[in-house]
């Protein structure tokens, strides 16, 4: 049986007598899955473009399913977390995860894009609901003035799962059997016919693999004695946590912020391969880029890791600024580069992309009070950036070339920029 939960508060000063190291580890498993299911995305975009002779529009629209399910989802997710708790709104987010996980089985043997697709969305509603839960719950459990701190600390495993996905995907998903589109294209109905059931056939175990991770964490969350969240009286009762949500306008600022900031991180991590394939790099194969897709994931996390140290000694918009000036000049110098140099300066944005998502995430709920809980719901909304930025960078791609998509992330990032700057303060 379950133990039942405690309650703390947001917004009183709970976290000078409390100690929370125990609920931060259980969410912090929540922030290592979730990453492992997103950036198995990357893997996927390849393998469906090939198995499906996808161009680079349609092998995007894997991004799409996943985080267009962020959009739909957030607000129910918070709805449902007002009325059940977090723990429980996390283990019905869990379970939503399984479903969608489990049904990559039966879209392999029907060989369907649209069944993959529908699998994915499925999935990420889960994720979206974990999400709702966890960011807020870390920045609560702990002081205040280091929320930052933690949620940078708890993503950076987030960066860990990340790093781990693309190396363990492309060995069990890639097949290593590459075929370019004239090669596919040129095929016999049967040989076509045995190439896709070849490829489909490969995305089966892995995502059995996850129901099974996703059931393990499901069950340490049953038996763990998580504190539910309540806010404090006093600050529900102030003038400045009255009224619409919207009037916080470093809230709005933070919500696009996000749906940006997500949509640069996913469209350049979608067209990584890709762009790697691109580059012409001399015995550079299929399953060697993916290593290079880990090198990525795992200076993200190096990132977070800094980020958790850097965002408890100094001004976090200061942090915000530096590294989203920094993700911008990567791209720009990936653009004007090429072979080994261009994918030492993509690999590089990883850790550049890694403090931006938390710092804007507290900043945007910063002295929101009792409205907490609705700014995080819209701040994940704003995750479905990702669902509209890298369809926008395969048109691009197929109209010019994928390097030239690069020019939208960029500008992303630039208004990240603007936000640390300006968009951040908090108007009284």
């Amino acid at each position: 049986m379950a133990l039942a939960p405690t309650t703390v508060g947001s917004t009183n000063e709970d976290w000078k007598t409390t100690n929370y190291t125990k609920p931060l580890i259980v969410i912090i498993a929540l922030f290592f899955m979730w990453a492992v299911m997103g950036k198995l995305n990357d893997i996927l975009i390849p393998h469906l473009k090939k198995a499906f002779n996808l161009t680079d529009f349609q092998s995007s629209l894997v991004q799409s399913a996943f985080f267009t399910a962020y959009f739909v989802g957030a607000i129910p997710a918070g709805w449902v977390m007002k009325k059940v708790g977090y723990k429980n709104g996390i283990l019905i987010g869990l379970a939503i995860c399984g479903v969608g996980a489990a049904l990559f089985y039966p879209a392999a043997d029907f060989r369907m894009y649209g069944f993959f697709l529908a699998a994915l969305f499925i999935m990420a509603i889960g994720a979206c609901f974990l999400e709702v839960a966890a960011n807020p719950y870390v920045s609560v459990l702990g002081n205040p003035a280091t929320a930052s701190s933690r949620l940078n600390l708890a993503q950076a495993f987030n960066g860990l799962g990340g790093t781990i996905a693309p190396k363990l995907g492309g060995l069990l998903i890639l097949s290593g059997n590459e075929k370019t589109t004239e090669q596919i294209t040129a095929m016999t109905a049967p040989e076509y016919l045995a190439f896709q059931i070849a490829e489909a056939d490969r995305v089966k175990m892995p995502y059995l693999g996850l129901v099974c991770l996703i059931i393990l964490v499901a069950v340490c969350i049953y038996f763990s004695n998580l504190p539910e969240v309540k806010e404090d009286e006093n600050t529900s009762n102030s003038d400045a946590n009255k009224g619409s949500v919207f009037k916080h306008k470093h809230l709005v600022l933070g919500v696009l912020g996000i749906f940006l900031y997500v949509g640069a991180q996913e469209g350049v991590a979608s067209f990584f391969m890709r762009f790697l394939q691109y580059l012409q790099i001399p015995a550079l194969t299929e399953n060697m880029a993916t290593t290079y897709l880990s090198f990525f994931w795992g200076t993200f996390m190096l990132g977070r890791f800094l980020g958790a140290y850097l965002t408890s000694k100094y001004q976090a918009s200061t942090i915000l600024a530096f590294f989203s000036s920094f993700a911008a000049l990567m791209l720009v110098l990936a653009m004007c580069t090429s072979g080994y140099v261009a994918a030492i300066c993509i690999v590089a944005l990883g850790f550049f992309n890694s403090v931006q998502f938390p710092i804007i995430f507290t900043l945007a709920l910063h002295k929101l009070g009792v409205q907490t809980k609705d700014g995080s719901t819209y701040l994940v909304m704003g995750i479905c950036g990702a669902a509209i930025l890298p369809p926008l960078m395969g048109l691009i791609s197929d109209a010019a070339n994928i390097t030239t998509s690069f020019i939208l992330p960029i500008i992303c990032y630039i208004y990240v920029l603007f936000y640390a700057l300006k968009g951040s303060k908090v108007v009284e």
